[in-house]
């Protein structure tokens, strides 16, 4: 049976095949989010990750299993791999609410910021905008990134993981590695002259 028919089962109600997804995918889980938390530096307690846990699956299964039924399978993906996706995005999420704000000046090793994301071709348009409106705009232009992509960027941004712990975390070369940021700004860059906006010569 593959990955979308079990799904589909689970949506519709067989317990037994529930049961078969709990266990077959809980560990799965709990070890993606260990590792996130790993990752961002925060130490939670036992009972905070079994807290994050269940709220990943009651996730899932709320409102008619409206979560799960989103799983597609598209482009060969795998439930495994949709359910890492689920999982990061969940935990940074729960994280974040802890820790509310964005830092748009902090430098990651390579000196790339999100301040420098936003470099304005009309004279007045810097001088106008908040702080908290070039953070929304950047936030809408990230919010549009490929999920894969959203978590390179916030290793690289907010935890600071550089290209060649990137490279190892993501086990690509060093040159994959590379390539995969020079696309992410790519696309921030089309997002961001949409809005009005070019990006700083120095992170092309």
């Amino acid at each position: 049976m593959d990955d979308l028919e079990f799904v589909r089962r689970c949506v519709k109600g067989d317990r037994r095949a529930w049961n078969e997804f709990v266990e077959k995918y809980s560990s799965l889980i709990y070890n993606y989010i260990h590792s996130v938390l790993k990752i961002k530096g925060h130490t939670f307690t036992q009972e905070n990750i079994h807290d994050l846990f269940q709220e990943i699956f009651l996730s899932l299964v709320k409102d008619n299993f409206k979560k799960l039924s989103s799983f597609k399978a598209l482009n060969g993906c795998s439930l495994a791999s949709w359910l890492r996706q689920v999982t990061i995005n969940f935990t940074i999420d729960y994280i974040r609410k802890l820790k509310p704000g964005v830092s748009i000046d902090e430098e990651t090793d390579d000196g790339f910021n999100l301040a420098d994301l936003l470099f304005s071709n009309s004279p007045s348009a810097a001088d106008t905008l908040s702080q908290e409106e070039r953070l929304a705009h950047l936030k809408d232009c990230i919010d549009k990134l490929a999920l894969d992509d959203k978590y390179f960027l916030e290793l690289h941004l907010n935890r600071g993981l550089g290209l060649e712990e990137l490279k190892d975390y993501f086990k690509l070369s060093r040159g994959a590695t590379d390539m995969r940021k020079f696309r992410i700004v790519e696309r921030l860059r089309e997002c961001f002259k949409s809005k009005g906006f070019i990006l700083s010569t120095r992170l092309c």
